[in-house]
């Protein structure tokens, strides 16, 4: 594997993140204290526990959850489309470099951006709250596992977009809702029968239960159906791009 041409398109990704340092970081870390502002003063005061876990501290696996798969999407997809938006990308492709490799450094940049994100709202997060996370090891593993699905995610989003404007489709229509209704500020425990039964379907589900699982011991769904599901998405999306690759969906054109 050609470490030299990984690092050099990984530190370019990171590189970038230190210029656009508002966006990147400090927008995250105002938004999640919003949300403390709005879900932990007006929702809170009437939501005193869940599961015995105060409502301020149940939300922060969520806050970190929506913010991860957002940012991990969006660095990602950024990350490919720019190079495909000013023609660069032909020199990539035709670089001695593998696709591997290519994969490798995208997403392994916007993932670790991403990580990154998710250590400092959880930082934030205990300013506001007492948290004492039960399996720190558990949850480092789900934060990274969830990192890397979600930029491979993003990644294939970035090759598919036509536009600017498609590259924030599917996490502004399709990813956002999706976190928000997938118990990220609820359990799914409190829905009714039948509407408990349709959120299953919700993919997210799994990933937030089992992130809430690694702080608190507590989970909606089983925490190896969670770990399940979370790497079948990695495998397909690793299916996907190896098909894109292969075919040059995108990429030639």
């Amino acid at each position: 594997m050609n470490r030299q041409a990984i690092w050099a398109i990984y530190k370019v990704e990171m590189m970038r993140t230190l210029r656009t340092i508002l966006q990147s970081v400090v927008s995250p870390v105002i938004s999640t204290s919003l949300y403390f502002v709005v879900f932990g003063a007006a929702i809170g005061s009437r939501i005193s526990e869940i599961n015995g876990i105060s409502y301020g501290a149940f939300i922060v696996p969520g806050l970190i959850m929506l913010s991860l798969l957002t940012q991990s999407i969006s660095n990602a997809s950024f990350g490919i489309y720019f190079p495909k938006f000013v023609g660069t990308i032909f020199e990539i492709l035709s670089a001695p470099i593998s696709y591997l490799e290519i994969v490798v450094a995208y997403v392994g940049a916007a993932a670790t951006k991403s990580v990154a994100i998710g250590l400092i709202i959880l930082a934030t997060a205990a300013l506001f709250v007492d948290l004492h996370i039960q399996h720190p090891v558990w949850m480092l593993v789900f934060l990274i596992l969830t990192a890397v699905t979600f930029s491979l995610f993003g990644f294939i989003i970035g090759i598919w977009a036509a536009s600017f404007e498609q590259l924030q489709l599917v996490p502004l229509l399709i990813v956002t809702p999706l976190t928000f209704l997938g118990g990220s500020f609820y359990s799914i425990d409190m829905l009714p029968g039948i509407w408990r039964t349709i959120t299953l379907f919700n993919p997210v589900v799994y990933l937030v239960s089992g992130f809430r699982w690694a702080f608190f011991g507590i989970s909606d769904v089983s925490v190896s159906v969670s770990l399940g599901m979370t790497v079948v998405f990695l495998l397909a999306c690793v299916a996907v791009i190896a098909w894109i690759f292969r075919t040059g969906y995108r990429l030639r054109t």
